[in-house]
């Protein structure tokens, strides 16, 4: 494991959060099987306010994966200057000790950029912003994280991936 768990998921859920901005229809309708499905503790509503404001913070995550090195630290000391986050040490769910920022009470698209800020001050402590990339594949715009040994993904998906394989075979195949 590079990060710790709870970095690698607040990134993770990060960019699906950003990627179902990208998806016709919207590709995120139901806060509550996402905060459930990626870990988010503490309160949700699932209404359509709490959905609502949710798909609102999606261009300022998306802008963390085109900004440099600066950009994302003032980024991320904005968010938690914003949300006046108190790291502190939580264990649940069976996970041992991890960082929240936020009270559980807190609303969730709070929570889902304090715990993504937080997991950037490991990145950017880590020297690791390259494995925040956007998908290689011509005709995609989606965001990925790369948690690969040797740094490899270049695509968010193998669709994207074998397109671009594809189109590169045909290709050098009408060359020759």
């Amino acid at each position: 494991m590079l990060f710790a768990h709870d970095t690698e998921a607040s990134l993770m859920a990060a960019a699906e959060l950003v990627n179902s901005a990208h998806e016709s229809p919207d590709g995120l309708t139901d806060v509550t099987e996402f905060a459930t499905r990626w870990g988010y503790t503490g309160r949700v509503t699932g209404d359509e306010e709490e959905l609502a404001a949710v798909r609102a913070i999606r261009p300022r995550l998306e802008r963390l994966w085109h900004a440099d090195r600066d950009e994302i630290v003032e980024e991320t000391n904005a968010i938690l200057r914003e949300t006046a986050a108190l790291p502190q040490l939580v264990a649940h769910d069976g996970w041992d000790y991890h960082l929240h920022a936020v009270s559980p009470d807190a609303d969730l698209a709070v929570r889902i950029q304090v715990e993504t800020a937080m997991a950037l001050v490991d990145v950017v402590r880590m020297d690791e912003l390259g494995r925040m990339r956007v998908c290689a594949a011509d005709d995609c715009e989606d965001v990925l994280v790369d948690l690969s040994k040797n740094r490899s993904r270049r695509f968010c998906s193998n669709g994207c991936g074998n397109r671009t394989n594809v189109a590169a075979y045909r290709a050098r195949k009408a060359e020759s």
